[in-house]
């Protein structure tokens, strides 16, 4: 493994030049090892710390008399140099070094985030982590903590001492480097003098693996309430205002080189037989949109991978919306955006297509040192419980390889749609307990992920029309035998709390809820409100994201908000006006998120001139009256074309819409970037004859 690493670096970090050049043509023309702005850093005279890549470990003793050794490592063929421009020039002259680059310093970046992932039914059927083991590379932990119960079986500090750069170990020692009982405990030493905050790391500990049985004001637990925790200390104290800010110092950083001596130290654990499963690092630097494999911190991650521990880094807290922090932007590094408890982005994360996973990260209960508890953001409170789920994973599946488990986490996650990218949440109970049902797909009535339509016939009945995936429907189901002809009837939305979606109806003025079983049919109603009998419904989904579905209704020229509570006794808020206007000419349907900017929208008809509208949602439920996207005029007039828009009918991410025609028969418009109406779209015919006998779709 020790060869592996090294091979993988070398192979990593290749000269930007061909071949040996004099330092000072070298310096000029930016080739060689040493890139040009190094010189441009130093040509003053100062001094620059750089981490410096060579062939082979023999060549590190020409090296080192480029400058000051700050960092040497055990396996790496690496040292962290502090050099002048004199020293660059040295360096890029000397046959057998590859890289040096900047030692570049990260900054640090509970009970409902528990059971949104399904934690608290994993922990409960047995699988907490035990027997395994997740190592925190971070401020520290208070190791004794009760949250923490004596679980932290191995510990070591990598900090700085760094007098040119303002820096000062943060070791309980006060040394650079500190193995052993005690040396990443935030309880002693220096964090433990508190004029820099080490909490960061205990709280993180604690998302992980913290355990609160008979604990009173602790959270119920942690990911993997059963595994151990490796505690290193990764941060150093910075005495600068440049570093700190103006009133901000001092504060904490790390090296990339204490990050990859703490990456060794786990690897090496992991060769002497302890068992684990996960690196944390809620840690980050510059942000960026494309992978970073060419960062010295991939091959030691990789040789991790290889061995069988994943290495979880939080993707930063930028808001970035393509683009994540270094080292997350490393490839075989598995990086975590944050959610909300209402399953919305949360607005500091950074995400993309360079996310792996999301979890919850916004406004997380967990372990502070002194055997306290405090809310934290951030995806550093994401990222844990993706490590702590890794540990759960490995007890439950000690052969699968890092990749398997990987990959079982990302398709048993939950889709988190949004702008650029869709990004799986972890949803652990769905990976460990297969039984789990998934959550309802939008529109889908029979529990088979594609969504299906409702339709009222002319003769009062109900039919459900279930869908094949593709835009085309199946053989219809009668599954309300009369009555229906008068009715404004939608579906979309888990309102009684079973994972299926439900079908809402307003009948002879009274509004309802139908309890889907599973399969399509209906149980017995229940009674949400008394409306006027001329009030139109429908249901686009969770309009104001607080995680359960809402209800839109139309009635005197004005559009109105119901709050949905889901549960075995669903209800509805009182109601609140969100637009005025024509709305009561319009047919309304849900759209989904069909222009991809994480509000939910309408599609709408207007029979009166024939219009058909996208309605962007904005949030909170309103509908922006100027935000609309024509998509026919006078073709959906009154007794012409009835429209309806599916989530994603044919299961490629984006919404679709359905239609008839005024001679019986169904199109199917398949969805771009919005929703396509019949006239700005192609259109496929997926029903021959008979829809004119149709009142209403949804």
């Amino acid at each position: 493994m020790v060869a592996a690493v090294a091979a993988a670096l070398v192979a990593t970090v290749t000269p930007m030049g061909a071949g040996p050049l004099a330092g000072s043509a070298a310096a000029a023309t930016g080739t060689g090892p040493v890139a040009a702005p190094l010189f441009d850093r130093t040509q003053d005279g100062g001094t620059v710390r750089v981490n410096v890549v060579t062939d082979q470990r023999s060549t590190l003793a020409s090296v080192a008399e480029a400058g000051q050794t700050l960092v040497s490592y055990d396996v790496l063929p690496m040292t962290t140099l502090r050099v002048d421009q004199a020293g660059l020039e040295t360096l890029n002259t000397t046959p057998g070094v590859l890289s040096v680059t900047v030692d570049e310093v990260a900054l640090p970046t509970l009970d409902e985030s528990t059971v949104r992932t399904g934690v608290d039914r994993t922990v409960a059927a047995g699988k907490t982590g035990a027997g395994a083991a997740v190592a925190v590379l971070d401020t520290g932990v208070a190791v004794n903590h009760p949250f923490l119960s004596g679980r932290v079986k191995a510990q070591a500090c990598f900090s700085d001492n760094d007098p040119v750069a303002g820096t000062s170990s943060l070791c309980p020692d006060g040394s650079p480097e500190q193995q052993g009982p005690g040396s990443a405990d935030v309880e002693s030493g220096p964090c433990a003098a508190g004029d820099v905050n080490c909490s960061h790391g205990t709280h993180v500990a604690g998302i992980a693996a913290g355990n609160g049985a008979g604990l009173t004001g602790a959270p119920r637990h942690g990911v993997a309430p059963g595994a151990d925790i490796v505690a290193i200390q990764v941060f150093s104290k910075f005495e600068t205002e440049a570093f700190c800010g103006v009133d901000s110092a001092p504060c904490l950083g790390s090296y990339t080189s204490s990050q990859i001596k703490a990456l060794e130290q786990v690897l090496s654990l992991k060769n002497s037989g302890m068992n684990i499963a996960a690196v944390n690092m809620s840690l980050g630097g510059q942000t960026t949109a494309v992978a970073c494999d060419q960062d010295i911190r991939k091959p030691v991650i990789d040789a991790l991978r290889s061995a069988g521990v994943a290495t979880v880094i939080a993707a930063g807290n930028n808001g970035a919306t393509n683009a994540v922090s270094n080292p997350g932007c490393i490839s075989s590094a598995i990086t975590v955006g944050s959610t909300t408890d209402e399953d919305q982005l949360s607005t500091f994360s950074n995400r993309g297509p360079l996310l792996d996973l999301l979890a919850p990260g916004t406004t997380i209960v967990s372990s502070v040192p002194g055997g306290l508890y405090a809310p934290k953001n951030g995806t550093s409170m994401a990222a844990p419980h993706v490590a702590g789920a890794f540990a759960v994973l490995k007890q439950a599946y000690p052969t699968l390889t890092v990749d398997q488990l990987e990959a079982k986490l990302e398709a048993d996650g939950t889709p988190i749609t949004y702008t650029g990218a869709t990004t799986p949440r972890l949803q652990l109970d769905r990976t460990l307990l297969p039984s789990t049902p998934k959550p309802a797909v939008p529109g889908d009535m029979t529990g088979d992920g594609k969504p299906d339509m409702v339709a009222i016939e002319d003769t009062g009945k109900l039919w459900l029309y279930p869908g094949l995936g593709n835009g085309g429907l199946g053989a219809r189901i009668l599954i309300g035998s009369g009555g229906w002809s008068g009715a404004s009837v939608t579906h979309r939305g888990d309102w009684t709390g079973d994972r299926k979606e439900d079908v809402v109806a307003i009948v002879g003025g009274e509004l309802w809820v139908y309890p889907n079983r599973g399969d399509g049919t209906l149980g017995a109603r229940l009674k949400l409100a008394t409306l006027n009998t001329s009030t139109r419904v429908t249901a686009p989904g969770d309009v104001n994201n607080d995680g359960h579905p809402d209800l839109l209704t139309t009635y005197d020229e004005g559009l109105t908000l119901y709050t949905g509570t889901s549960g075995a006794v669903p209800a509805v808020s009182r109601p609140t006006f969100v637009g005025w206007g024509s709305w009561s000419s319009m047919h309304l349907s849900s759209a989904g998120d069909a222009d991809k900017d994480g509000t939910m929208d309408l599609l709408g008809r207007d029979p009166r001139d024939g219009e058909l509208w996208l309605f962007s949602g904005q949030g909170g439920g309103m509908f922006h009256p100027g935000a609309l996207v024509e998509y026919g005029r006078g073709y959906f007039t009154a007794n012409r074309p009835l429209v309806t828009a599916a989530a994603d009918a044919d299961l490629n991410g984006v919404a679709d819409s359905w239609a008839t025609t005024n001679t019986g028969t169904l199109l199917f418009y398949k969805g771009g970037n919005n929703i396509h109406g019949p006239i700005d779209g192609p259109s496929v015919e997926v029903g021959n004859g008979g829809w004119q006998t149709i009142k209403s779709i949804s």
